[in-house]
């Protein structure tokens, strides 16, 4: 049973990672929408009126997008070369004591001049032991 007020769907007002493009009409759970989406400002309801304030402004938020994309795209040819060393403790058999984090690893590039945050650093697979490639 649907509560008064409840919406049919939420569009995403930026880019939110495995919830579709900007401006597209997406269902979600209502608590995700109303507890997450909504207050971060990530989306907002699919409402009438605010689907004509969004087609309104949609130039604007998809070249901001664009913007956000080419900087992107330009951090990622600087670090495509880039070689970093992190030193970390490790024992005779050249297995590593605890893990590198992609906070060590946000800081390195820093150190290397490269602006970047640790939440854009992504390890989909653990490290190798060190000296075994």
């Amino acid at each position: 049973m649907r509560r008064q007020g409840d919406q049919d769907g939420s569009y995403p007002s930026e880019k939110v990672e495995n919830l579709g493009a900007l401006g597209h009409v997406v269902s979600v759970r209502p608590g995700y929408a109303r507890n997450y989406l909504i207050p971060q400002g990530k989306a907002k309801a699919a409402t009438k009126a605010n689907v004509a304030e969004f087609e309104a402004r949609r130039a604007e938020l998809e070249a901001e997008a664009e913007a956000t994309l080419r900087a992107a795209q330009a951090r990622r040819d600087q670090l495509a070369d880039m070689v970093l060393t992190i030193k970390a403790v490790a024992g005779n058999e050249g297995k590593l004591f605890g893990s590198v984090s992609n906070i060590e690893i946000a800081e390195a590039i820093q150190a290397a001049g490269v602006d970047v945050e640790r939440r854009e650093v992504r390890m989909p697979q653990p490290d190798p032991p060190s000296g075994r490639v």
